[in-house]
């Protein structure tokens, strides 16, 4: 059931990129972060594009396996896949041509974001552009920065949804501070390696993605309350629950990330999520524990030590670039993404 979830997962985004990927044929993308949740899905569909392109793409993964796991979901005994164990906070030296680049390193939960505060700001900076120098040595025909929506901080009221336009309401000196000040300098990074070397970087901030292959210790909403409800336990909602939020199934997030990736449009940032339902932590308790038959309930706790103070209040993304630019439509529904996340957790806990 597992691998079949992942598989039918990746069929799905594959499909909805056939025509992009042709661009792929007999190329090189390099990713970091590889391992990762994002990374494995990204890997596990250039493994399935080889499938059908008149000569396949040369993969290279990278990883520290700092919170990445090796092997989770893809099989990387393939002649096509080259994995290296680095830390791209300190320069690679890379013999092959590139010719495509993933930067999607980084610690996304923030619980590790604030165990790990300087391994966040320098990943997000340093390794930034530790790539961006070899995007421009490689010259590479496209470099894509996974920055977040956690840029915009604590969005003002007048700005939900958040276009990209939104300049921030995000504090230099706070406790997530690590973690979003950092994604902005990267953003920075990459507009000034396009404007002073010519690298075609494209930017994408993505909002809430959840799916398979999360780990079960991720600390973020999704899969803290699918792990809870899994062990018979109450579902812990942070403070009083009014916290909305609008997420994205893993499959709608790849197809937008690889759409970016694969465009000829250089300089440009995009909103990649969902924006069909924005859902409080009640609320999204509440559909849980009716996949449960609510044989759990929503438990309203204070935030733990572990959890770094200031969350937003509000995030749900206005779609409107990406969608007219780009053609992107996130198809999946919260309750079908959360049955298929749950299935796939209940055999990894099994």
């Amino acid at each position: 059931m597992k691998r079949l979830i992942f598989e039918e997962d990746l069929e799905t985004i594959t499909a909805a990129l056939t025509k992009d990927a042709q661009v792929l044929t007999g190329k090189t993308v390099l990713m970091t972060g590889a391992a990762g949740f994002l990374g494995n899905y990204i890997v596990g569909v250039l493994q399935r594009f080889n499938k059908t392109l008149p000569q396949p793409c040369k993969i290279i993964a990278i990883d520290n396996y700092l919170t990445g796991t090796k092997n989770q979901l893809v099989a990387i005994n393939d002649p096509n896949i080259k994995t290296i164990e680095a830390d791209v906070r300190f320069p690679l030296t890379i013999s092959e041509p590139v010719d495509y680049i993933i930067h999607a390193a980084g610690l996304a939960s923030p619980v590790y974001y604030k165990k790990y505060p300087l391994e966040t700001l320098e990943v997000a900076v340093l390794g930034t552009k530790n790539m961006l120098e070899l995007a421009k040595e490689k010259k590479a025909k496209s470099f894509l920065f996974f920055s977040s929506s956690e840029i915009y901080g604590d969005p003002d009221p007048n700005f939900i949804p958040t276009p990209e336009t939104y300049r921030g309401n995000v504090s230099c000196l706070g406790p997530r501070a690590c973690y979003d000040e950092s994604k902005r300098l990267g953003e920075t990074l990459c507009m000034i390696y396009h404007q002073l070397h010519n690298v075609p970087v494209k930017i994408v901030r993505p909002f809430n993605v959840y799916g398979p292959g999360m780990k079960v210790n991720d600390y973020r909403v999704v899969p803290m309350f699918l792990t809870s409800a899994i062990a018979g336990k109450n579902l812990p909602v942070h403070d009083k629950g009014n916290q909305t939020r609008a997420f994205c199934y893993i499959t709608d997030a790849t197809v937008g990330f690889l759409k970016v990736l694969l465009s000829s449009q250089n300089g440009e940032v995009y909103n990649v999520g969902s924006d069909a339902e924005e859902i409080n932590m009640v609320s999204l308790a509440n559909m849980v524990a009716e996949l449960f038959d609510n044989k759990v309930k929503p438990e309203l706790i204070k935030y733990p030590e572990t959890y770094p103070a200031d969350e937003p209040r509000r995030r749900s993304p206005d779609l409107t670039k990406i969608k007219t630019r780009l053609q992107y439509q996130p198809t999946i529904d919260l309750r079908n993404g959360l049955k298929r996340t749950l299935d796939w957790y209940r055999e990894i806990i099994k």
